[in-house]
């Protein structure tokens, strides 16, 4: 008997929220444009947003070709083990889980430190109220999380409307501007933060190829994952020159810098008082269901490595005495992960915003764009037997290899600014520890593919290839959105 997750759960439409909810628009607009036009002083942040969304437009087409093709899971795993080996393929999973770990980790900063600056409190209590209700839904089908991320997702999109409506009919300086989309503003010197910031902004719509095996139709990842670029992508260039146009572009980099000016609730809040507190406590709830779509996304790898023997067997446990159902054990390893990080930072003392959410954003980041680039070579890699026939040029060589060049350009411009990213002394040496240990991480999960092939070559020749057949098990009663 074969365990598997629940077949034909999730719709196109589902499909595309849990990318998109896990970006979390409400999040972008409240911290990482504010963030970055104060730290990069840079009036082209538009421009910015709609060139880094192409380049990861490119990388996830190879990506979501594989995924669609392998079914998998663990996306990254599966799809570098049946392309360029089985060692590849487990220094991908774990450098996977740390990534979207780290990403899901930070958040809890950020949330902790968000409501004791509204409410009171420490932050870390906060955080484990919220890690209990994440925990929760993570147990439970997938269909009850779904329904939370596009009740949230919605408004919080909406909000994100009122605020770019509000910013063009209201100019600081009497008309429209087009400032922010302006070639010639790119040569200077913030743009290489800013280029960091617009890529851990889209972070997350690789979501849809962990959900393959529970998907409605596969072909529908590849139109979830490129959708959610495309549309985020737009969200944010439009909420980024609203921005500019409310406050002045000239100005926008020394406003955001100053808390007192309050962006962007300053903005929202010519539509009336009501929509400050209505749009913090969506904020709120954006923030909790991107931490539940990064650990629905990790539950996966976790069940999908332990399924085949390189992660411990009983993790593969699912939430009922049926064999189809939610990855119950990598839900709650998840969780205990979860709650270790947050326990040892707030032992420390550790700033929750400007320790522990940047750099473990910054870490997780960097480690799903290496992931998107190394996808891309493994699509243009790939056996004839994977990529099925009739392949596509564009999807399997031209999309992944133009993806290739540009996210390179992407990943020397992040880890070249790592420094005014962590706010780090100049000359530290701090933020090359992040490419330090992913790079730990890969040369862990090869030494453990090396381990199995002598001590458990049954378990090694199975890397990657795990998944159950479509008739091995039946497909689930309740549909998701």
């Amino acid at each position: 008997m074969q365990v598997a997750l629940a077949r034909r759960t999730l719709t196109p439409t589902g499909l595309w929220v849990f990318g998109a909810a896990a970006s979390a628009p409400m999040v972008v607009l409240a911290g990482g444009i504010v963030a970055t036009y104060a730290t990069t002083q840079l009036t082209t942040l538009p421009l910015v947003f709609v060139l880094v969304a192409a380049i990861v437009a490119l990388l996830t087409v190879g990506y979501t070709a594989m995924a669609r093709q392998l079914g998998h899971p663990a996306a990254y795993y599966g799809i570098l083990a049946n392309s360029l080996g089985r060692g590849w393929g487990v220094a991908a999973g774990l450098v996977a889980l740390v990534a979207y770990n780290s990403i899901q980790i930070s958040l809890y900063g950020l949330l902790g430190a968000t409501l004791a600056g509204q409410l009171g409190g420490a932050w870390w209590v906060w955080a484990g109220i919220a890690l209990a209700v994440v925990a929760t839904f993570g147990i439970r089908a997938i269909a009850l999380s779904t329904r939370l991320l596009v009740a949230v997702l919605v408004v919080s999109l909406l909000i994100v409307a009122a605020y770019v409506l509000t910013g063009a009919t209201e100019p600081a300086d009497g008309g429209l501007s087009w400032s922010g989309f302006d070639a010639s503003g790119l040569a200077v010197g913030g743009v290489g933060g800013a280029v960091a910031f617009c890529v851990a902004a889209l972070m997350g719509v690789d979501a849809p190829g962990s959900m393959v095996e529970e998907a409605v139709d596969r072909r529908s990842v590849g139109r979830a994952t490129i959708g959610a670029v495309v549309v985020l992508g737009g969200v944010y260039a439009l909420a980024a020159w609203a921005m500019g146009v409310a406050v002045g572009p000239a100005a926008v980099g020394e406003v955001a810098a100053d808390p007192a000016a309050g962006l962007p609730y300053a903005v929202l809040e010519r539509l009336g008082g009501g929509w400050v507190p209505f749009a913090e406590l969506v904020l709120v709830l954006a923030v909790v269901t991107s931490m539940l779509a990064f650990h629905s996304v990790v539950a996966r790898y976790v069940f999908a490595m332990a399924r085949e023997g390189v992660l411990p067997a009983g993790l593969a446990r699912t939430g009922s005495a049926t064999r189809v159902s939610a990855p119950r054990g990598g839900s709650l390893t998840q969780t205990a992960i979860a709650s270790v990080v947050v326990g040892a930072f707030a032992l420390t003392g550790a700033d929750p915003i400007a320790v522990m959410f940047t750099w473990l954003s910054t870490l997780g980041a960097m480690g799903l764009l290496c992931l998107l680039l190394a996808a891309s070579v493994a699509a243009m890699m790939a056996p004839s037997s994977v990529r099925g026939p009739r392949p596509g040029v564009w999807e399997w060589r031209l999309a992944p290899a133009l993806g290739v060049l540009g996210g390179l350009v992407l990943l020397g411009l992040m880890i070249g600014n790592a420094r005014s990213l962590l706010g780090a002394a100049p000359g530290s040496l701090y933020p090359f520890l992040l490419p330090a240990i992913l790079a730990a991480f890969a040369v862990l999960g090869g030494m453990w593919a090396g381990h199995l092939r002598q001590s458990r070559p049954d378990v090694h020749a199975g890397i990657g290839r795990g998944t159950p057949s479509t008739h091995a098990v039946p497909d689930a009663i309740n549909v998701s959105i």
